[in-house]
């Protein structure tokens, strides 16, 4: 069963500004600042959806966002964008109803996404197939290539909108999208030559010096640095947050999906680089051109233009009268003039044909029937300090959308009530029909007086239109200045003389007339659409067709705003033609940044959006209504009659429990199909009581729920205990049987078992007495013949006698020590070759048995002290005292000794020896004690203090060791001549060790495959190679002075003298 909701469950604050209570200024902004803290960023005012820029990722746009708020009631789920996309939706495909989304909102406020939002929702909901995707494809990524040409970074919004889009959607009847149509209005164009501090020219000249490749740059004659074009403002040329140039490769993206062919979109790159290069041109008073010919030769080159006619046309201005011409000569200020002007109606036009080639691409391919969803995202009221002709018709613009906001939600309403058969009261409110009057009247408007200015023969100048406005609008109420006021003998200082005044609906409006007359009149020198037509470049003639000489037409161009005027009047048109539907966007800050909100500016902007003018409006009547059976569905629990199941129609149940409640009968209406609650209090105090009703409900449902869970849960344990007391029954006469069959198997086994043993006894004695019989048989017949043979033969019988006698001896074993010699004395002489035998095979035998307890370690230690033997036994008299030491490979404790750590990563292989030597000096003969590690590679030397490397030899380097017959600890380490090692000379080294550190060398040069053998040298005379010298090393017994140990002195340069003390 689906569950029923509504705006109304888990509200924060107020979800429909309709319900506030009290309402009032506070309030509302109140409201809006409790639900902005928790996220909660649109808010309804009945179907208007007022939308706060949160300035952060939220995560309420997910599909399965879409899926929740797809074919929902509007007001049956939270405040949502998506809510209002899927009525409007829902209306066009259901009640053939075309829709148009009017999306309204300052600089910053967030109307762009907004409308991507609108339109991503409707791309999701509608229908799915390969040419249905394509449309949906191309209508969205003709956003990307608009904001590109038309967006730019602003004080207030890094990704400001600086023209006016609408787009018309186009569907078929089952509700998938056909195409659209994009109209743009009022393009700002005055952005391309001159921006305010702190903001950026339009975005596609940033993302193409930033995202195109170098191939593309040099095509276009351009550089990457900003700073060497004029109409690029530096201070932000960058923004954080912004990639220009992943974005340049997201617009090259979205143009080849919206269609445009690749000669096209270089065509656009060339205007786009040549207006670049039209910003650095420079004048001087004798040569027009002559400051950057350059800038202007590249440019004539991107477009095709001789670089003299061009010349010419910044130079020149030819006027017509009829049938006389006259060529004027253009000064400095005047040239950079044309300049600019050539500049901002080059990027205009090459943005209106922009959004022609769109409409091209998206267009409807099918002449059938179309429904149409129009979504409006168009600047919001403007209020700077310094404000002109832009901000004007903005705001007239806004004036308008106000106006027909009024006239289309009075009329919903008034739709509404007739609909419903409720009766309808005038409403009384604030019309800003005279405000639109004021600006666009064909006779005394504001719009038509600036228009006759700049039409009329003579001097105008801003200041002599400032002097009509006063003449003619000095009596209006809505309109104030400097000189009217004075006439009204009033003194107002904050209004400057320049300036005039008009009281907006959403406030006061200060204008500065400075640069109306030539804003408005927007001319462009007729010789500069002429040079533009003459070039060769096939955009540029399309966008300058007045520059062909064959239609030349001397009839004044119609005035910026006569056009904007004209447009604002179709889209009026249009929009009127269609069901409105609203998004209010809202900047809560000023510092574009999260979690902050100002109540000054969004109390602003509530003001000037008219929002607290909308709510008066929908409260006038009745501020809630709502369909009976949703009605009947939530409140029904508050009556026993219509609780829990209402049968009859819905109407009769409302009736009854509005009745049974005592709702005084002023405070609510029977529609046909609605229910109206005029006062929001009745509507509070009826989700007051739903509430309370839903927590007894709610604790009823818990002692229901908890009484059968508790009952269930005994039943399933009764039964449970039936079935384990069954099962344990079953279990212990289970039991029992096998108990009572084991003991009778083991009774009987032991049975068996006796009866088996008994046979088997009586059996073996049977055999036995045989067996006893039978050998005490042979043993008498043995000795009978025993006796005869010893009795004819006495000297065989001596010798057994003797053989038994010896054997008989050795019974007792002698020691089982391999070292141990003794061995019982042979008792006859003829027994001496089998005695020596006997002994040498027993000294083999323990020897063998002594050798299998040995490990491996200690087979291996054995196996050295053999080795050392067999290298130093009768050779060196030092051996000896080493027989009893054994040998334990480290002596410095490397791997616990914290000072060696380093030297211990040093050494990669296991550590065979280490221990301390003295390294001698052939200087001096005094020695320096020095580490010595010995792996199976190598040999290093390090110092005992420092741990630091001072030597590493590889063993193949080694070729042989010398040492003496003396009992002292010397060695020489010989190095292979041409190895590496041998750059510094053989070692010479002392140690007490010397027996066991020889012993291993030879071992490991024994077992290697990959190398000789280490030859060792015993002699007390031998050669020690020192770098470039041989020095002789002999050794002599004596007495040395330091008492009885080895002394070593040098004699000469090539001796040295080793004194070991007599043994």
């Amino acid at each position: 069963m689906e569950v029923k909701t509504s705006l109304l469950d888990n509200m924060i604050g107020v979800g429909d500004m309709v319900l506030i209570e009290p309402l009032s200024e506070d309030t509302f902004i109140e409201n809006l600042k409790k639900r902005f803290d928790h996220n909660e960023i649109y808010t309804y005012i009945g179907s208007v959806v007022i939308s706060m820029n949160p300035y952060k990722s939220l995560p309420i746009y997910t599909a399965e966002k879409v899926e929740e708020y797809r074919n929902r009631n509007f007001y049956e789920l939270s405040p949502h964008v998506y809510a209002l996309a899927d009525e409007a939706y829902r209306s066009l495909r259901e009640q053939d109803k075309d829709q148009c989304i009017l999306i309204t909102g300052e600089s910053g406020a967030g109307k762009t996404e907004a409308s991507k939002f609108v339109m991503s929702y409707v791309a999701a909901v509608c229908g799915k197939g390969q040419e249905v995707n394509k449309v949906k494809e191309q209508l969205l990524q003709s956003n990307p290539v608009l904001e590109a040409f038309g967006n730019a970074k602003t004080v207030r919004n890094d990704n400001s909108s600086r023209f006016g889009k609408y787009m018309d959607i186009e569907f078929d009847f089952k509700g998938d999208p056909l195409g659209g149509v994009i109209s743009n209005y009022l393009l700002e164009k005055s952005r391309v030559v001159k921006q305010p501090r702190g903001e950026r020219n339009f975005h596609i000249f940033y993302q193409l010096l930033s995202g195109a490749s170098d191939d593309t740059l040099k095509k276009l004659k351009l550089d990457r640095d900003f700073s060497k074009y004029n109409y690029l403002s530096l201070d932000s040329a960058t923004v954080n947050g912004l990639d220009d140039a992943a974005s340049f490769r997201t617009v090259r993206n979205a143009m080849q999906i919206v269609g445009f062919m690749e000669d096209e979109v270089q065509s656009i790159l060339e205007l786009v680089a040549a207006v670049l290069k039209l910003g650095n041109i420079e004048f001087k008073p004798e040569s027009r051109c002559n400051g950057y010919d350059e800038n202007l030769k590249e440019m004539c080159e991107l477009l095709g233009i001789e670089q003299s006619v061009l010349e010419r046309a910044f130079s020149f201005r030819t006027v017509e009268a009829k049938m006389e011409k006259m060529s004027t000569t253009l000064n400095v200020a005047q040239a950079y003039y044309a300049r600019d002007a050539l500049a901002k109606n080059l990027y205009s036009r090459l943005f209106s044909w922009l959004v022609n080639r769109i409409n091209e691409s998206i267009k409807a391919q099918t002449k059938s029937r179309k429904k149409v969803m129009g979504v409006l995202d168009i600047y919001g009221f403007e209020i700077f300090e310094d404000n002109s002709f832009e901000q004007f018709i903005i705001n007239y613009c806004n004036e308008k959308l106000q106006q027909i906001f009024i006239e289309l939600t009075l009329r919903e309403e008034q739709e509404e009530y007739v609909r419903e058969g409720i009766e309808w009261t005038n409403i009384e409110y604030f019309n800003n029909a005279i405000i639109c009057d004021l600006i666009e009247n064909n006779k005394n408007g504001i719009l038509a007086m600036l228009d006759e200015e700049c039409l009329r023969p003579g001097t105008v100048t801003d200041e002599t239109f400032l002097d009509k406005l006063n003449t003619v609008c000095a009596e209006h109420q809505h309109f104030e200045s400097r000189q009217s006021k004075n006439s009204k003998f009033l003194t107002d200082h904050s209004l400057p003389h320049n300036c005039f005044r008009i009281q907006h609906y959403a406030g006061k409006v200060l204008y500065r007339v400075e640069g109306f007359v030539d804003k408005n009149n927007d001319l462009l020198y007729r010789d500069l659409s002429q040079a533009m037509y003459k070039a060769n470049h096939s955009l540029i003639k399309i966008l300058f067709p007045e520059g062909n000489p064959a239609k030349v037409n001397l009839k004044r161009p119609p005035t910026a705003g006569f056009q904007f005027k004209a447009s604002v009047g179709t889209l009026m048109k249009n929009l009127l033609s269609k069901n409105p539907n609203y998004i209010r966007c809202i900047k809560p800050n000023d510092k574009k940044a999260a979690h902050i909100f100002t109540d000054s500016l969004v109390c602003h902007q509530v003001r000037y959006l008219g929002l607290m003018e909308n709510v008066r409006v929908r409260r006038a009547g009745y501020a809630f209504r709502q369909a009976y059976e949703p009605c009947l569905e939530r409140y029904k629990m508050l009556c026993k009659q219509t609780w829990p199941h209402w049968k009859g129609p819905a109407r009769g149940g409302v009736e009854v429990l509005l009745t049974d409640l005592q709702v005084p009968a002023e405070e609510f209406a029977y529609g046909r199909s609605k229910i109206f609650i005029r006062n929001p209090r009745t509507l509070f105090f009826l989700e007051e009581k739903r509430r309370q009703c839903l927590e007894d409900l709610a604790t009823l449902i818990q002692k229901i729920y908890r009484g059968w869970k508790s009952r269930t849960h005994f039943l399933l344990l009764k039964k449970s205990q039936v079935v384990v007391a069954a099962w344990y029954r079953r279990f212990a006469q289970q039991k029992k049987y096998q108990n009572i069959r084991s003991s009778a198997l083991v009774f009987q086994s032991f049975i068996r078992g006796w009866k088996a043993r008994k046979l088997l006894r009586e059996l073996k004695h049977k055999k036995r007495c045989e067996k006893a019989v039978s050998t005490i048989s042979a043993y008498w017949h043995g000795t009978q013949v025993l006796n005869t043979f010893f009795s004819s033969n006495k000297e065989v019988n001596c010798f057994c006698l003797q053989m038994q006698k010896y054997f008989l001896g050795l019974k007792k074993m002698p020691s089982m020590s391999p070292v141990d010699k003794s061995w019982p004395a042979r008792p006859y002489g003829f027994l001496d070759g089998t005695h020596q035998e006997l002994r040498r095979i027993f000294h083999l035998w323990r020897c063998k048995k002594y050798r299998s307890q040995f490990t491996e370690e200690k087979k291996a230690t054995y196996e050295e002290k053999l080795a050392a033997s067999e290298l130093f036994k009768d050779k060196k008299a030092l051996y000896p005292s080493s027989v009893g030491q054994p040998f334990k490979g480290d002596y410095v404790e490397m791997t616990k000794n914290p000072k060696y750590q380093k030297l211990n990563s040093f050494v990669e292989d296991k550590v065979l020896v280490a221990d301390v030597v003295s390294k001698i000096n052939r200087a001096n003969g005094k020695g320096a004690p020095r580490i010595f590690l010995l792996t199976k590679k190598s040999l290093v030397l390090a110092d005992q203090k420092t741990g630091q490397v001072k030597a590493s030899v590889p063993l193949p380097d080694l070729s042989s060791v010398s040492v003496s017959t003396q009992n002292d600890g010397f060695f020489a380490l010989k190095l292979k001549e041409g190895s590496t090692s041998a750059a510094k000379g053989d070692f010479l080294l002392s140690s007490d060790r010397l027996i066991e550190i020889i012993t291993k060398l030879h071992c490991i040069g024994a077992t290697s495959a990959d190398r000789n053998k280490i030859n060792i040298d015993i002699s007390d005379e031998f050669l020690v190679q020192f770098k470039q010298d041989k020095v002789c090393v002999k050794f002599i017994q004596g007495t040395p002075k330091n008492g009885n140990g080895v002394a070593c002195k040098r004699k000469n340069n090539r001796l040295l003298e080793v004194s070991v003390p007599s043994p």
